[in-house]
């Protein structure tokens, strides 16, 4: 009984998703088909992140407005601001721990400090004089930077590359509540956009809005390889 009733809530919560959504063809042709960019829903003041969680996280996530519960702060916790990176690692949520798709309203503040802290997961000749510098810099860092090949609605790899950010220690804890604005349960959205993502129906496949995320700061650039439009 409680199930339906999340689920009817659901329903309801999607009339009026607060999400901005678009043709997904029409926001292809304005993104940029290779190198490492933040594709990402944000105004002035904030920037939605996406995450997957089990039932009972997520919803307990969605209907307090932070996480609690069974939601761990001693373990790494993963944010994605491209809906297309979530939608692949949760199998458009039909993978087991990865039912509920949050969309997290994040201060864009706490955002740009989490960019600052991020320390790549990998040793970057570049940027570290040594592995043994690299990896005291990650072992003391909150937020660990991790660029994967972004992928289309079919799981297709594209040459484009989507940012992931784990957080943990005092990020983490911020994050899980001091940080958050609003917390949206997209799950039945994304149920209902599955079906439309076989390429003969892209032109009716409805995805977030997002637009290239931009950092101003040249120091963070650098440290972040992203690349320049």
């Amino acid at each position: 009984m409680q199930k339906l009733r999340y689920k009817i809530t659901l329903r309801l919560r999607l009339s009026y998703m607060q999400l901005v959504t678009e043709n997904y063809l029409t926001q292809v042709s304005n993104w940029p088909e290779k190198g490492k960019h933040i594709l990402a829903q944000f105004d002035e003041n904030s920037i939605v992140v996406y995450q997957a969680y089990k039932p009972k996280i997520g919803r307990f996530a969605a209907l307090k407005g932070y996480f609690g519960g069974e939601f761990s702060l001693s373990r790494m916790s993963w944010i994605k601001p491209n809906f297309l990176w979530i939608i692949y690692r949760s199998g458009w949520g039909t993978k087991t721990g990865q039912e509920i798709i949050l969309a997290v309203t994040i201060k864009r503040t706490a955002f740009d400090e989490i960019l600052a802290n991020a320390v790549d997961s990998k040793f970057i000749p570049t940027i570290y004089n040594s592995q043994e510098e690299w990896k005291e810099t990650l072992k003391r860092s909150p937020v660990r930077l991790q660029w994967d090949p972004d992928h289309n609605p079919m799981g297709g790899r594209l040459e484009r590359r989507a940012i992931q950010l784990g957080l943990r220690g005092e990020t983490l804890k911020n994050y899980s509540r001091d940080w958050i604005i609003k917390i949206e349960d997209i799950t039945e959205f994304v149920r209902q956009q599955r079906s439309n993502r076989e390429s003969s129906k892209w032109i009716n496949l409805i995805t977030p809005r997002e637009d290239v995320y931009p950092v101003d700061n040249s120091e963070i650039i650098y440290k972040l390889g992203l690349s320049i439009l």
